[in-house]
């Protein structure tokens, strides 16, 4: 998997948005690795790219490298509601191209 691609992707999630992991294991080309894609953004967290910005589909926050509660925490703070445990669907972001 392309990680620098991958950096580029998350760079690419407006402040406000999430998007899934198999939304960027699309965008990537690889629409069936979003394990990986989860996997891969579990080492990367610590370089400070918001990787709590991706979440499961179904709008459940997934896990964090630093934790599920910091990364509610900071998905509230970019402005993002969760009700009921659930990111809803219009703060949705999905990649118009594969090409960061």
């Amino acid at each position: 998997m392309d990680e620098d691609k991958l950096r580029k992707l998350l760079l690419q999630i407006p402040k406000g948005k999430v998007c899934s992991y198999g939304e960027l294991a699309r965008a990537l080309g690889k629409p069936k690795a979003a394990r990986a894609v989860g996997m891969l953004l579990k080492r990367l967290a610590p370089e400070g790219l918001p990787c709590y910005r991706v979440i499961r589909a179904d709008g459940t926050p997934g896990g964090y490298a630093f934790g599920k509660k910091l990364k509610i925490e900071k998905l509230k703070a970019d402005g993002i509601e969760i009700k009921n445990g659930k990111v809803g669907k219009e703060f949705f972001y999905s990649f118009k191209s594969s090409n960061p």
